[in-house]
């Protein structure tokens, strides 16, 4: 059998921590190959290695059945080698055809030739159906399209072989459909791929084999046609995995969070949340579904003191909110998992130790006249590092090197610890793995049966159906149904998200 990539007995070790304990992975021509793991296993280590970023203690590189030393990514690219980032790796004041010739420059007499490159990167992505503008700035187009500009990226430098590292971990849904599409064009034309990824449903549409590694073992290497979500599930997390989230009926006591025809604007200035209204009660967990830019960023940002609303109200227990500071709400009883984890969440320079106190640090015991006091600050970030099963080799460790699933149980740990009245969990699970899913799923759960109002945004629409108790859907900046999840369908969910009316998009009870 040729394989066009061979990664023999990897070892990979950080100080004392193996990351990569003597890991195989074949990679056959024309496949696409699904590297499965848990938050931290050790699957971007892996790519991290192939590509040229790290360098293994042990083990051996085959590229088309030569042994090969890769020292740097360029050494990754010369071998038909290219890989498209988690984070990607753009520059936003960069046009898409400056980002992906960046490094390669095309120049005539000295000068680089702009049009030239356009030119190529149209070809390039009309040939694999990537629809991309090639005159357009980074900053002006959406998360989708840069990612679009990553693969461009990798083609422009001749990739036969592609990583993809989480690719989906911040699509739509919309967009994973076109990236799966993407995937199965690059393959036609000859490419092959490796998927580091833990969402099941994407490996069963794509895959055509699976590599599992668990806590940096390899545990083994399936034909997807012969396995289900269910086993590839155990496989990772070496337990059986309950898809459906186990909850009581919810018991909803008085109002905790009251928004009464709120509008706010978009950075652009146009109003993009539209005299909404929307309610929240104790002791229940309200999901928003709708299409990304419908607002619901936004709104969660006017509600947590992050963007300035224009008018309306935003109560909690009664008390007015709007346009207050983000200290001033939190310390009223709000507790927020940013949709963003990096930009919103984290310091990521900092200790994960530290981050755990972001909310309280000049409160005692952590601080007293304006002094920190460390030994308490790392004690408590101690208890919420077991509590919350945070995988850090200690809780010293910067909040960057741990991975995205362990980034958020500590921000997670960090908000419930607080015990808000209201939790607003925005994109809670966005690019975890099924184990980590659950974990997250029984906390909101938790914080729901303790009495708590809780606020869900995800576009993950099977995680809106079997964690809310009631889902309002958003579109165009208001909310325009209010539907109860064990009475409605994910066809008219979608119907409504798209903006359908009630009567079309078949009788939901209204709750």
């Amino acid at each position: 059998m040729e394989y066009v990539i061979e990664m023999l007995n990897i070892r990979k070790e950080f100080g004392g921590f193996v990351a990569n304990d003597n890991i195989t992975l074949q990679l056959k021509k024309g496949e696409i190959h699904a590297l499965l793991g848990e938050n931290g296993a050790g699957k971007s280590t892996l790519m991290n290695v192939l590509f040229g970023l790290y360098q293994p203690e042990q083990g051996e590189i085959r590229v088309k059945g030569n042994p090969v030393n890769i020292t740097n990514p360029n050494i990754a690219n010369d071998l038909g080698i290219g890989m498209v980032h988690q984070h990607f790796m753009l520059v936003d004041t960069f046009t898409v055809t400056e980002n992906i010739i960046l490094g390669r420059e095309v120049t005539t007499a000295g000068r680089i030739d702009i049009k030239k490159a356009e030119q190529e990167v149209r070809q390039i992505s009309e040939r694999y159906g990537l629809a991309v503008d090639p005159q357009a700035k980074i900053s002006d187009i959406t998360v989708g399209m840069q990612q679009r500009v990553e693969i461009l990226k990798t083609l422009y430098r001749g990739a036969e072989i592609v990583i993809f590292d989480e690719p989906s971990a911040v699509l739509t849904p919309q967009e994973i459909k076109e990236l799966m599409q993407i995937m199965k064009t690059l393959i036609k034309e000859g490419k092959s791929i490796i998927l580091i990824t833990h969402k099941l449903k994407e490996i069963m549409e794509v895959a055509d084999r699976c590599t599992v590694i668990r806590k940096g073992k390899g545990i083994g290497t399936v034909n997807v046609s012969e396995t289900n979500p269910n086993e590839l599930a155990s496989l990772m997390v070496g337990r059986e995995v309950v898809f459906k989230t186990e909850k009581k009926e919810a018991a909803p006591k008085q109002n905790v969070l009251e928004v009464n025809d709120l509008v706010v604007k978009d950075t652009r200035g146009v109003s993009i949340v539209n005299g909404l209204t929307l309610d929240v009660r104790a002791g229940e967990i309200v999901g928003i579904a709708g299409v990304d830019g419908n607002g619901q960023s936004e709104l969660i940002e006017a509600i947590t003191g992050l963007r300035k609303s224009e008018s309306g109200s935003v109560k909690l227990n009664g008390k007015e909110l709007l346009n207050l500071t983000p200290r001033k709400i939190t310390e009223s009883g709000v507790g927020h998992i940013p949709q963003d984890r990096h930009k919103h969440g984290l310091v990521l320079n900092y200790p994960i130790g530290e981050n755990i106190v972001l909310q309280n640090y000049y409160k005692k015991p952590y601080s007293k006249n304006g002094v920190l006091n460390f030994r308490e600050i790392y004690k408590q970030a101690k208890k919420i590092i077991s509590e919350f099963d945070v995988r850090t080799p200690s809780e010293y460790t910067l909040a960057r090197a741990l991975s995205g699933g362990n980034q958020q149980k500590a921000i997670i740990g960090r908000e419930v610890d607080r015990n808000p009245d209201l939790l607003i969990a925005a994109q809670p699970t966005r690019g975890l793995d099924v184990g980590a899913i659950e974990f997250i799923h029984k906390r909101l759960i938790e914080q729901r049966d303790n009495g708590k109002a809780v606020l869900l945004l995800s576009f993950e629409l099977d995680e809106i159906m079997n964690v809310s108790d009631r889902i309002a859907v958003i579109y165009e900046g208001k909310i325009v149904a209010v539907v109860n999840p064990k009475e409605t369908t994910e066809q008219e969910l979608g119907l409504l998200m798209a903006g359908s009316n009630r009567k079309e998009a078949g009788e939901g009870t209204h709750v």
